[in-house]
């Protein structure tokens, strides 16, 4: 398996499980290296001049927040005035001038909301002369949670457990997320004005929509209180939601309540959004570790959304059909795919998405010995887990057949911790959404 040195091309993959197991491992670690927040923040602060702003205060919320201030400090030192950053728990790091304030995802808690309400307190005590300094990364909306008027923190909680269990997709839970929030949906930039306000994105949504990553708190908000009713409605939820949920999202709707700002409002002539981050970069970078390893890779789509098992059920029957008539790539072979999917609760089990993905997927490729299905999410964390995902082959059923049962019960971690399956990372401290491979080994 030793490559010379005159070879133009690498060999061609074992195609044993365990060789193309280590491989999916390998590409993973190559899309989580090219989403690293710090270099990323780095090589964007040190274009910059900063000699003009009087003060500046570094704000933020996310997974990769710990990261993302590292580099800010490392460039700005000295010129940070004062900073805070929510992140989840044990995302952390040594800091010595902004501020790591430990708090709940993905469902927000009392430590998030009183981080929340220091953050815009700094915000709003920011002058004309002074630069506001934003890290966003995947996770920010559920880190930033400063709930409106007459909203309790609980009813917030409330409303976000039942839009993640029927299925809602990012968009539509950012949506309702920023018309309950004092921050959310370009709000603290609005709280920051007349300062000026630059935001730097680590995108975990598809299409990096900058109103929707983190939920967009320094970006102008396209949705609306119309919307957001819309949203309930489909998926019949809109009486099950706490009383004053629905009243404020009623009163919005008739126009009672201002709405959160709007593309072309004045207060965004000093406001900069930067997406420095994102699934494509990492599923590039994915990409050129799966050639580097031999295989004929295709990247499929960074934007791939929807139900998880029928996504997996896709993704499964590209996996055969590569193996039964090399299309659309000859083995071996290696497909990629990312963005985000969504898991419908039905049973009682642990897991997520990736997991989830893995096992549905695990059952439509039963008996094919030269494929391997990997799905992880890059922040390390997938559902209320710690696993970053799964990984699965053709003989994954042979040595538990009751995968369907675990799948009923939406029990996909506890199907793959006793077989080791489990993808364990710890925290990654990036954010960029999942990362989906296909193996398929060159035949014997």
């Amino acid at each position: 398996m030793m490559r010379s040195a005159l070879s133009p091309h690498p060999p061609a993959p074992d195609p044993r499980p365990r060789e193309l197991r280590r491989h999916a491992r390998s590409i993973f670690r190559a899309a989580l290296a090219a989403a690293d927040p710090a270099a990323a923040v780095t090589r964007y602060l040190a274009r910059r001049n900063f000699s003009h702003y009087r003060k500046i205060y570094v704000l933020g919320a996310g997974k990769a927040g710990a990261s993302m201030a590292q580099a800010a400090e490392r460039v700005l030192g000295r010129r940070i005035t004062a900073g805070l950053i929510n992140v989840k728990y044990g995302h952390t790091a040594r800091l010595r001038r902004i501020e790591l304030n430990e708090c709940g995802h993905p469902v927000p808690d009392d430590a998030g909301t009183r981080g929340a309400a220091r953050i815009a307190a700094l915000a709003e005590s920011a002058g004309p002369d002074d630069l506001v300094l934003c890290l966003i990364s995947g996770g920010g909306s559920a880190l930033l949670p400063l709930p409106a008027e007459g909203i309790t923190l609980e009813e917030k909680q409330a409303t976000t457990r039942q839009l993640l269990a029927c299925g809602a997709n990012i968009h539509e839970m950012n949506a309702l997320r920023k018309h309950i929030s004092r921050i959310k949906g370009g709000q603290l930039a609005r709280l920051a004005a007349p300062a000026a306000v630059e935001a730097l994105l680590l995108s975990d949504v598809v299409g990096d929509d900058l109103d929707v990553i983190g939920s967009g708190p320094a970006a102008p908000d396209a949705s609306t209180f119309a919307d957001v009713a819309a949203t309930l409605t489909k998926y019949g939820i809109r009486d099950s939601i706490p009383a004053s949920v629905r009243a404020r999202i009623e009163r919005g709707r008739r126009g009672e309540i201002s709405e959160t700002p709007k593309p072309g409002e004045p207060l965004f002539a000093h406001v900069r959004n930067t997406v420095i981050g994102s699934n494509r970069i990492a599923l590039d970078a994915a990409a050129r570790g799966a050639r580097a390893l031999g295989y004929r890779t295709l990247l499929l789509s960074s934007e791939i959304q929807g139900e998880t098992r029928e996504i997996a059920r896709m993704h499964a029957a590209i996996a055969a059909e590569i193996v039964h008539s090399g299309h659309p790539v000859k083995p071996p072979a290696c497909i990629i795919t990312g963005g985000e999917t969504t898991v419908t609760i039905r049973g009682q089990g642990l897991g997520g998405r990736n997991q989830e993905f893995v096992l549905a997927a695990a059952i439509d490729i039963s008996g094919l010995d030269r494929v391997v299905i990997f799905s992880a999410g890059t922040d390390g964390t997938d559902g209320p887990t710690d696993a970053a995902g799964a990984i699965a082959d053709g003989n994954t059923l042979a040595r538990n057949p009751n995968a369907q049962r675990f799948l009923d019960a939406n029990d996909s971690y506890h199907y793959f911790e006793p077989l080791g399956d489990l993808v364990i990372t710890g925290p990654t401290n990036t954010n960029v959404a999942d990362v989906r491979l296909i193996l398929v080994g060159a035949a014997r």
